[in-house]
């Protein structure tokens, strides 16, 4: 299976976004890309007041460009994240959507972890506009094979125990799309990403905006592509583009074979704190 990450430098401007997208995801279908993963907040990312006027329910136009497109390119599309307009709710959610060759919706998830942080003196909340989901989602690509992936958003890399519960439910294939920062991309992006891959013996397609979006506010590129060994198999050039790699299953199989760590796992022997002090108590 080949799979591409396409990495973008989406802004304010929905219809010149929908184009990049447009041109990179047929590039990389033309590839070859059975599986290809768009970054987080594709079709518009900018300041607060567009990010709004860019909401969208999921039956909208930036999804149903994604069924269309995933249709007749008949390819499994993970389509980045949108922001979307929530039924009966004031704030909006950072949504991941897997549309499947067929053009029908496989899976929906809202980004669990908000990015609410300071990095190099610029303030970032998520949290003023978006609420955070309450899933763990896992889905299954199209084939005879019926591989699962897993499904997480940008600062969810963060978090490991999410990518540990997304393997034992079976996930092979983790996506990521993403909009890390200028400043988190050089000295994070990939140590994180390596490092999901290799704990949990699974691919990373990881899909990273790159440029400014607004004044003041960057992201860093490097689209990649691991394997569960942590070797990084492709990197997207430093503009927009798309990483490309094939996805060797055997070898996953032969590496989960000869370094049994998923099996090793003792789960009876853990227990989070704050299991600990209620049992205490």
């Amino acid at each position: 299976m080949r799979a591409a990450a396409i990495q973008m430098n989406s802004t304010g401007d929905r219809a010149r976004n929908r184009a990049t997208a447009e041109r990179l995801v047929r590039a990389a279908a033309a590839d070859g890309a059975t599986l290809v993963v768009l970054p987080e907040k594709w079709n518009v990312l900018g300041t607060p007041e567009q990010l709004a006027a860019g909401a969208e329910p999921l039956d909208g136009p930036s999804i149903a460009w994604a069924r269309d497109v995933a249709r007749e390119l008949m390819i499994d599309l993970i389509a980045g994240s949108i922001v979307e307009q929530v039924p009966h709710r004031e704030k909006h959610a950072n949504t991941s959507v897997h549309v499947g060759p067929d053009g029908k919706l496989r899976a929906v998830y809202r980004k669990l972890h908000l990015f609410d942080v300071e990095v190099a003196g610029t303030v970032y909340r998520e949290s003023d506009g978006e609420d955070a989901g309450e899933e763990i989602v896992t889905t299954t690509l199209a084939g005879p094979d019926g591989i699962v992936l897993g499904m997480a958003v940008c600062y969810d890399l963060r978090f490991p125990e999410l990518f540990r519960i997304l393997t034992l439910r079976g996930a092979r294939v983790l996506a990521l799309p993403s909009a890390f920062t200028l400043a988190t991309t050089r000295d994070h992006w990939e140590v994180l990403l390596r490092a999901r891959a290799i704990e949990n013996q699974c691919f990373v397609v990881a899909a990273n905006q790159i440029g400014e979006h607004v004044p003041g506010k960057a992201s860093g590129g490097r689209s990649l592509i691991a394997d569960p060994w942590g070797t990084v198999l492709a990197t997207a050039p430093d503009d927009e583009g798309y990483a490309l790699a094939e996805l060797d299953l055997a070898r996953q199989d032969a590496i989960r074979a000869s370094l049994p760590a998923l099996a090793h796992r003792r789960p009876r022997a853990y227990a989070w704190p704050d299991a600990m002090l209620e049992a205490a108590a």
